[in-house]
């Protein structure tokens, strides 16, 4: 798993991002009382404008990020579930890490949904601190960002 290459994704991938989308958001709508922001976007688009890195043979992780003059956004990062424990997050977030330094960027900002409490415990252990919770439309957000020094 160490050794898997994570890449950008091509139009060919399009189905399995939404796939892998699908799977690892669709069990938090029940708990938050909609679909999740990830699983509405265009991820044509998304891969298309150059914002989609994945990993796995076939695909079982991805992120999503935008590169803004002050930071890297992590809009979305995705684990397959049969994929869940096998370090497959953690490749991830390294990666995303390594793309903002090689970018010049001195932060990385991401949010997650105040009902996906899971994430709230782990993006900590990443070096990622708190910056705010606020209400963005019809989410309930919490803001983080991890400085890279």
């Amino acid at each position: 798993m160490a050794d898997e290459e994570i890449r950008p994704a091509g139009a060919a991938d399009v189905p399995v991002v939404e796939g892998v989308i699908d799977a690892a958001f669709r069990p938090y709508i029940e708990r938050i009382g909609r679909v999740p922001q990830p699983m509405e976007e265009d991820h044509a688009a998304n891969v298309a404008a150059g914002k989609v890195f994945v990993t796995g043979e076939p695909v079982i992780g991805l992120v999503v990020v935008e590169a803004f003059e002050d930071h890297l956004f992590l809009d979305i990062i995705a684990v397959h579930p049969t994929a869940h424990g096998r370090g497959v997050g953690r490749r991830l977030l390294r990666f995303v890490e390594a793309r903002a330094r090689a970018l010049g960027l001195p932060e990385i900002r991401l949010c997650t949904n105040a009902m996906m409490w899971e994430n709230q415990k782990i993006y900590p252990r990443y070096g990622y601190e708190l910056m705010e919770r606020r209400v963005d439309g019809p989410y309930d957000r919490v803001h983080y960002r991890k400085r890279l020094l």
